[in-house]
């Protein structure tokens, strides 16, 4: 396998992982809020609360899949596998 094919296969796998790690976090927080919070809260921030967690899975997916990208990064010399995903802006360009 080339580097480019690589990179696809790297972006649409670290997608899924990205909606699958958003939407654990989401059900994990939003469990936790509905059982302890949600019953001693009054209505009027119960239904403000879920939008915010929702808000804060997404921050907290992109932390975390940043740390984990960082690691593995390190960790493996991934720079190897892949191609660049934005080409170089010095040199010629195709059809100039």
């Amino acid at each position: 396998m080339n580097k480019r094919l690589n990179s696809v296969l790297f972006i649409l796998a670290a997608t899924v992982l990205n909606i699958v790690l958003m939407f654990v976090l989401f059900l994990a927080t939003f469990i936790l809020f509905a059982r302890f919070l949600a019953p001693v809260l009054p209505p009027g921030i119960n239904r403000i609360l879920p939008p915010v967690l929702l808000v804060g899975s997404v921050i907290g997916t992109y932390v975390i899949y940043h740390r984990i990208m960082k690691w593995a990064t390190h960790k493996y010399n991934l720079e190897q596998y892949f191609a660049p995903l934005f080409g170089r802006r010095d040199g010629p360009r195709r059809g100039d």
